[in-house]
């Protein structure tokens, strides 16, 4: 025993260790205020235990007044868990400015987000852009001392946050039936992580944002009247690149439409619509294109796999931020889910079950160059090791290009014309077609003149690029699944992870499933109609999962087919009687149209307020200014597949009973699937 300890323990024998100066206090222990979304609050400014005031509005910024009585009350808004933007009741956030004072600003920015934590009933707020702490700062609110602490008070006459309602009311029925099985629709194929493909600029608008609708869903310059992305809108969608106003929130006048394809269309508002209109699982697509992010102006890495790493981010923020707005970590309604086993868990919890998958042209960078693969196995090993830490369930191995590990399924058309001179600057190739009998990989071939009009909307070619001529009638690429394209099918069988055969030649898609039906293997999906219907019936022989292209229910004007008639046919192939649940394939944000209102829909039209199919009332949802109809809007946004769903049930005629238990078992069967996939 130490000399010190001798005398300590002497001390407390002799019972005179009071004598003995008192420990000092422990420091208090700082968590995240996670609870604080849609707060109305006065602040009352501290030095240690002295009150400088209740922060009050002034003539620029914020001072103090010595009672309650003329405190400015505060509206609060997370922007991320722990973290919130401040409203004035003018509806300005207040900011730490450059000088040191706190100011009311005009609009929302990065000064003005603050990081809220609390200890012993006190909250520190700190500025998330600068570091500086909330406090008295020379006579006024700004830049305190790192012991300033606040106490928040309740309030009235705080400002509206600026949102958007889902318009949906009532109590929805369980996500899971008496014996656990999922009871919901399924979109097999979405993009709301958009806003970061395609090198983070192509896409105008966001799924969600710090500040709300207003920032989320403002428009861009960059897509207004002859911007460069309305150019490319042009191209792509066939809009009117001079007459874009770019007028988001709150009109809308503007976007979103159903036809619209580089504009935000899924809002996290209109998520939760649909979700609580009766969706149980959303399989969201990271996406990528090196050849199309080139094409911007202003982009971060090109490099396809950094857009999917940062979509994967965006994901996850995504899941936080619905959690700060919900009350705290773990609260809110989308969730992630990894495996089966957490879709099961979620829907039962009455939540929104969140899926990943990854739809690309160069996965891992393979791609190949005049027919030499760019990458090599182990490559593909690590790749697959780096989808699997992002909790990705399945992917493409073939996307729009001819790449390491198959042929492409064409495009046709202009569209088409134009991702051929992407695959020749991928591959440094044309796609290469012959004529075939069969099953075939564009039933509306590409001729010159598609390529012809294509350069007459200013789209050059690579220098010294002769274009190529193709076989009138059906045409089929002669590439199929390679060496490399075999090995990472069989990994991807060795892991259960999902095999998305759209977009595969017929070559390729014939080939991997091949290797499916030899090994007994059901982990396979078709799920947005762009596969030929002989391989969407070996699809389903195998135990697969099929979904339609969201079209419209009946004729919309725009020769594009109908949702009830693709699943009538697949429903009336050899391995129909298979499809135990059937699922919906938006692609929403990703480059293609969404259903356009129905012809027929003034003399059959759906009514609103109806009945959602878990029972829960709908009224029509209003973004700012603006009303949506599905009979006249058609999907503009997300949102409106919950009208979608049900008005096409409606037009199901005799079918109408069929098709709604095959869409209420589209997610029971799809994790289904997936389970049998994973052994």
């Amino acid at each position: 025993m130490t000399r010190l300890r001798r005398l300590a323990a002497g001390l407390l024998v002799l019972g005179i260790v009071g004598v003995l100066p008192a420990p000092a206090a422990a420091a208090p222990a700082w968590t995240p205020a996670n609870d604080l979304e849609g707060v109305c609050a006065t602040l009352q400014v501290f030095d240690g235990s002295t009150s400088r005031g209740y922060v009050r509005r002034a003539s620029v910024g914020y001072g103090f007044a010595g009672s309650a009585s003329g405190a400015e009350p505060f509206r609060f808004e997370a922007t991320q868990l722990g973290r919130y933007l401040l409203r004035d009741t003018t509806g300005k956030p207040p900011y730490q400015s450059v000088l040191g004072w706190v100011w009311a600003g005009d609009s929302y920015g990065d000064r003005a987000d603050w990081t809220v934590s609390v200890a012993d009933g006190r909250y520190r707020f700190v500025s998330t852009a600068t570091g500086q702490q909330l406090g008295a700062y020379l006579g006024g609110l700004g830049a305190g001392n790192a012991g300033s602490t606040v106490a928040l008070a309740p309030a009235s006459g705080c400002a509206t946050i600026p949102d958007i309602a889902t318009g949906v009311s009532g109590t929805p029925a369980p996500g899971v039936d008496a014996n656990g099985r999922l009871v919901g629709w399924i979109d097999a194929h979405a993009h709301i992580t958009a806003a970061e493909a395609f090198g983070g600029s192509l896409h105008c608008g966001d799924a969600y944002a710090s500040g709300g609708a207003p920032v989320a869903l403002a428009g861009c310059q960059s897509h207004a009247t002859l911007g460069w992305g309305a150019l490319l809108e042009a191209i792509i969608a066939g809009t009117d690149p001079i007459d874009s106003a770019e007028d988001g929130w709150p009109t809308f006048g503007d976007w979103p439409q159903h036809d619209t394809m580089l504009h935000e269309a899924s809002y996290f508002r209109s998520l939760e619509r649909a979700w609580q209109s009766g969706q149980r699982v959303l399989n969201v697509l990271l996406v990528a294109n090196r050849v199309i992010c080139g094409l911007t102006l202003e982009h971060t890495s090109c490099d396809e796999m950094d857009q999917i790493r940062a979509q994967a981010t965006y994901l996850r923020r995504m899941q936080d931020y619905v959690d700060a707005r919900s009350g705290g970590a773990g609260k809110g309604w989308f969730r992630l889910a990894t495996t089966p086993a957490d879709v099961r868990r979620i829907a039962a919890e009455g939540k929104l079950a969140v899926t990943i998958g990854v739809e690309n042209s160069e996965i891992f960078g393979c791609r190949e160059v005049g027919d030499v693969p760019q990458c090599t196995r182990a490559q593909v090993d690590a790749g697959l090791d780096e989808l699997a830490g992002m909790g990705v369930s399945g992917f493409y191995p073939v996307h729009k290009f001819d790449n390491a590990f198959g042929g492409t399924r064409f495009d046709s058309g202009v569209t088409g014309a134009a991702v051929n001179v992407g695959n020749l600057i991928s591959t440094g190739h044309w796609w290469q077609a012959t004529s075939c009998t069969g099953p075939s990989d564009n039933e509306q071939p590409l001729v010159s003149d598609d390529l012809a009009r294509l350069l007459q909307l200013g789209v050059g070619l690579p220098a010294g690029a002769i274009l190529p001529v193709y076989p009138s009638g059906k045409i089929c690429n002669v590439r199929g699944l390679t060496d490399l394209g075999r090995y990472l099918i069989e990994r991807m069988m060795d892991r259960g992870m999902i095999i998305h055969i759209d977009h595969m030649s017929v070559r390729t898609a014939s080939a991997v499933l091949d290797m499916a039906e030899s090994a007994g293997y059901p982990g396979v999906a078709s799920v947005h109609s762009w596969s030929d219907p002989s391989l969407v019936n070996r699809t389903l022989g195998v135990g697969g999962f099929v979904a339609g292209y969201a079209f419209s229910a009946h004729d919309d004007g725009q020769g594009t087919p109908t949702f009830l008639d693709q699943w009538r046919a697949n429903k009336g192939l050899a391995n129909g009687s298979k499809i135990t649940g059937y699922g919906v394939g938006t692609d929403v944000n990703g480059l293609g149209s969404q259903p356009a209102p129905r012809l027929d829909a003034g003399s059959s039209p759906l009514t609103y307020p109806f009945t959602a199919t878990n029972g829960t009332r709908v009224a029509k949802q209003v973004y700012g200014s603006r009303t949506f109809d599905l009979n006249t809007d058609g999907v503009a946004q997300y949102g409106l597949y919950a009208d979608w769903i049900v008005d096409l049930i409606n037009q199901a005629g005799p079918d109408a009973a069929p098709l709604r238990r095959d869409l209420l078992n589209g997610a029971e069967a799809y994790t289904v699937m997936w389970e049998r996939a994973r052994g």
